[in-house]
């Protein structure tokens, strides 16, 4: 079953506690895209890059079965991001962006996938290129978006007109909580499916994830696979949201039912794990389905009990 994602593509400047790394590839869209691309291919990614972005990273796109047909080449400089991490791994300081190419962008889905493609992923973005991506994804039957507080915090009205028209919602706690107006979870979970999205999944890091269905018991505690380290989590929410949809797609669950997102999540969730174990993508680029089913079967030995 094919898929879309739409999203960032974008240059990372990287510091840790440990290390900087400077052009790395970066973007919702990248690594969402790659993770989907573990369980379906091809997975459809549309961005737009500028002059200055590296070839290699389109190529290792390329190379894991990432159709590039929808990304744009611009004149203009990439979209580019530098970043902090401190100590914990869990805080970071965002330094520079770069909007570049991304300022006057409007999404272009290729015509051979606006029809054929049953799950879409619309990245974390502007609510305005969700909404625009959106009205191009005319076969898709089921719909995923992430968010963050800028969105929420400047274009407010805007992204509760995406949420009227997804069936999942992923966003983070802290997020939550914000959107929601609540310090609780659960009542978060609850009052943003209030807002539109038959599901919706609430990103804990290190914790995990809840995901809330449509019924009054339709609740699931996801737990994070546990790293001795983390080496770099950029990316790690939006490779949670790729796996989770590629895994749909990959197993034609379009329609998916509260038990098929609760598999998905678990997917989602596993596939992040590998993304905090090396700078960018470079762990999550050699990652198979095999790699991804071997972490599950552990961490279900992990959670299990009599």
């Amino acid at each position: 079953m094919s898929i879309v994602i739409a999203g960032s593509v974008a240059i990372d400047n990287v510091k840790t506690p440990t290390e900087t790394q400077n052009g790395l590839l970066g973007g919702s869209a990248s690594y969402a895209a790659l993770a989907a691309s573990i369980f379906c291919k091809p997975a459809h990614i549309v961005g737009i890059v500028g002059h200055d972005f590296p070839k290699e990273h389109l190529d290792m796109l390329a190379a894991r079965g990432v159709s590039l047909d929808g990304i744009e080449h611009s004149p203009q400089e990439s979209f580019t991001w530098t970043g902090e991490y401190f100590n914990d791994m869990n805080t970071r300081t965002t330094h520079k962006v770069g909007i570049n190419v991304l300022e006057n962008w409007l999404p272009k889905v290729p015509e051979a996938v606006r029809s054929a493609a049953k799950v879409a992923v619309l990245a974390n973005m502007s609510p305005d290129n969700q909404l625009q991506t959106l009205e191009q994804c005319t076969g898709a039957e089921f719909i995923a978006a992430d968010t963050m507080d800028l969105w929420i915090e400047i274009a407010n009205e805007r992204l509760h007109e995406v949420l009227k028209k997804i069936d999942l919602l992923v966003i983070n706690d802290g997020e939550a909580k914000e959107f929601a107006g609540t310090t609780n979870l659960i009542t978060a979970g609850r009052r943003l499916q209030e807002k539109g999205p038959r599901y919706v999944v609430v990103k804990r890091g290190e914790h995990g994830s809840y995901l809330f269905g449509p019924g009054a018991q339709d609740f699931f505690s996801c737990s994070a696979y546990p790293l001795p380290s983390v080496f770099d989590p950029t990316g790690a929410g939006d490779s949670f949201l790729g796996g989770l949809a590629g895994w749909l797609a990959a197993n034609g669950k379009s329609k998916p039912t509260f038990d098929d997102l609760k598999t998905a999540v678990v997917h989602g969730s596993v596939t992040a794990s590998f993304t905090c174990e090396a700078f960018s993508t470079r762990r999550l680029q050699s990652v198979t389905a095999d790699d991804v089913a071997a972490r599950i079967a552990e961490l279900k030995n992990y959670t299990s009990f009599a």
